[in-house]
């Protein structure tokens, strides 16, 4: 008898596959973007950031609505046993996508230049460039990992993750390290009293060498991202080469007639452009967060020059930074905290597309196939699921972000101690900000998934527009200055989350239980964040050792602080321990020892 060779994960199983995914994939961008920050300082790296600060916002179009949409299609055609229409979503969707992404990449090259001037980095335009086919690229993928997704198969969405990030490392890192060292000793050879030319450019010093080097060295940072995107659009290509679309002859002959290609593209445009919408607003408020912490950043040393050199002066010594370059530098310290603030909310990310399908299906149950009462069951089921996972990576996660700020500044970035003082004070706000940067997305997946896509993107709106005025009022004030972006984004997702998950509550008739969802992470989560911070503190002043073992040490005692708590309080659900491979044999494991809630 023939068998269909799809692949079927549950919520949480796919959210596994695409956690794991996006934990490797950090973990490669960390030894990618790092090590890379070392190299070229955080004055370099402020134009690597630039370039994704305006590239962002169209690669959000084509990774955050086009898949979503075909996703929730593919699911909700499957559900109905309408297999010859999934297979015609994906075929129109690629053919969409490819015209969106072509256009995207073109207009991210018209704009490059005249954006560059417009945030006072002239020389950000070659960055830009080079990340533009990115756009076409990830548009392409889109239909791939929407359809899969669609079929609750997530392995290909994390396959090719983890390629692109695998490509950007090996290539990105390599390009730039012999770039960038190569375009120094040039100088450095061909320099009179320290006098010469970088990129027919005459420069003074070593200073004004490295100010001239940065802008191309990005770029060629950048392009292994673009090489990266472009592999991993590949092995998609060949999966569906080999692989087809995976359905049986018998699912296909059962399958009534589908759709045609125009009513299918109406589906996905009517689906994809409230997502598409809410992801572009929340996009174009960085960029215009970006355009703001630059220019506002201008006001403050205008106004407070002086205020600012007291309250850095060491820093900006050691880091031989130019009068012209402090916002610059300032700008690139935010960009090298992003890059741990980041982590959590990727990883949860995948928890919110992994429940897309689930509760498409639980909110069809409820609205079309008549089995109200077990639609309602699995709805509050992935919903408090949902929700309890995401706080139990991210609360202890923000607390210990927040209690061990220098040591994991001092382990991350080693050759550059000059941005540990200017970096601390923004590492505890994001980390005590953590249970709601990494909350916004899952829940946005959620009202998607219910067909509430119109929440989002008015919460966005509002966030943002908390965002941007905070930045403009804050960052201006010369005693405030960089300091001013996390606290704006912070509130920002904090007015979001609320909305949203209001919303959500409402909207679904669901009543979560507090106690499981909310109070009992946070309980372990605090007493985590509490344990790695004393233990450090402990461990440096009487064994004096160095910072990496000692900031491991306190990690892992923060860590196992958590789960030994985690477990007396019960708060682990059997419901989440069941949706995980094998989730039966764990649980009736876990329920002997009576640490299951």
């Amino acid at each position: 008898m023939e068998t269909s060779s799809r692949k079927k994960q549950s919520l949480l199983t796919g959210a596994g596959v695409l956690a794991a995914a996006a934990i490797l994939v950090k973990i490669i961008g960390a030894l990618y973007k790092i090590p890379l920050t070392n190299l070229i300082t955080v004055e370099g790296y402020a134009y690597f950031q630039g370039a994704y600060a305006v590239y962002n916002p169209l690669y959000a179009i084509s990774m955050a609505g086009l898949p979503i949409a075909v996703s929730k299609l593919v699911s909700q055609n499957m559900q109905q046993g309408r297999v010859k229409d999934a297979q015609r979503i994906f075929s129109v969707s690629r053919k969409l996508f490819l015209f969106v992404g072509l256009t995207g990449t073109l207009i991210l090259m018209a704009i490059a230049v005249p954006y560059s001037k417009l945030v006072g980095a002239p020389m950000n335009y070659v960055s830009i460039l080079t990340v533009a086919p990115c756009i076409l690229f990830c548009c392409t993928m889109s239909s791939f990992r929407g359809y899969y997704e669609g079929l609750n198969n997530m392995t290909p969405t994390g396959v090719s993750q983890v390629i692109e990030a695998v490509i950007k490392l090996v290539f990105g890192l390599a390009a730039t390290y012999f770039a960038f060292n190569h375009w120094l000793n040039s100088y450095h050879q061909n320099a009179v009293d320290g006098v010469g030319y970088v990129f027919g450019v005459k420069v003074s010093n070593e200073a004004e060498a490295l100010a001239a080097i940065y802008p191309y060295a990005a770029a060629v940072a950048i392009l292994g991202v673009t090489l990266g995107s472009m592999f991993g659009l590949l092995y998609l290509f060949i999966l569906y080469k080999v692989k087809g679309f995976g359905f049986t002859r018998a699912e296909i002959y059962a399958s009534p007639l589908p759709e045609s290609d125009r009513k299918i593209r109406k589906d996905i445009i009517k689906l994809a452009l409230p997502i598409a919408l809410s992801s572009l607003i929340l996009n174009v408020s960085n960029v215009i967060d970006d355009l703001t912490i630059r220019t506002r950043l201008g006001t403050a040393l205008e106004n407070g020059m002086d205020i600012i050199k007291n309250a850095y002066g060491a820093s900006l010594e050691h880091a031989q930074t130019l009068d012209e370059s402090i916002a610059n530098y300032l700008y690139g310290i935010h960009g090298s905290v992003l890059n741990i603030k980041n982590l959590v909310p990727t990883i949860t990310l995948a928890i919110g597309i992994s429940a897309i399908p689930v509760l498409s299906k639980a909110w069809s149950k409820i609205n079309e196939s008549g089995d109200k009462e077990e639609g309602k069951a699995e709805l509050k089921t992935s919903i408090e699921s949902v929700l309890r996972v995401t706080l139990m990576l991210a609360l202890p996660a923000g607390f210990g972000m927040a209690a061990l700020a220098s040591p994991i500044m001092k382990l991350l970035y080693p050759s550059q101690p000059d941005i540990l003082p200017i970096a601390r004070p923004m590492m505890i706000t994001y980390g005590f900000g953590m249970a709601v940067l990494a909350l916004s997305s899952p829940i946005t997946n959620m009202l998607q998934a219910i067909g509430r896509t119109d929440m989002p993107l008015k919460s966005i709106a509002i966030g943002s527009a908390f965002k941007i005025g905070l930045n403009f009022i804050l960052i201006a004030i010369p005693s405030v200055n960089i300091h001013g972006a996390p606290i704006s984004t912070t509130v920002c997702y904090i007015v979001m989350v609320a909305i949203n998950v209001i919303t959500l509550l409402r909207y679904t008739h669901t009543k979560i239980n507090f106690v499981s969802v909310f109070l009992k992470p946070f309980i372990a989560s605090l007493l985590c964040g509490v344990g790695a911070y004393f233990s450090y503190k402990l461990i440096d002043s009487k064994l004096a050792l160095e910072n990496t073992v000692t900031s491991v040490a306190a990690i892992t005692i923060g860590g196992l602080i958590y789960v030994i708590t985690l477990f007396i309080v019960k708060g682990i659900a059997k419901d989440d321990v069941i949706m995980l491979p094998k989730g039966k044999k764990i649980a009736k494991v876990l329920e002997k020892l009576h640490v299951l809630s």
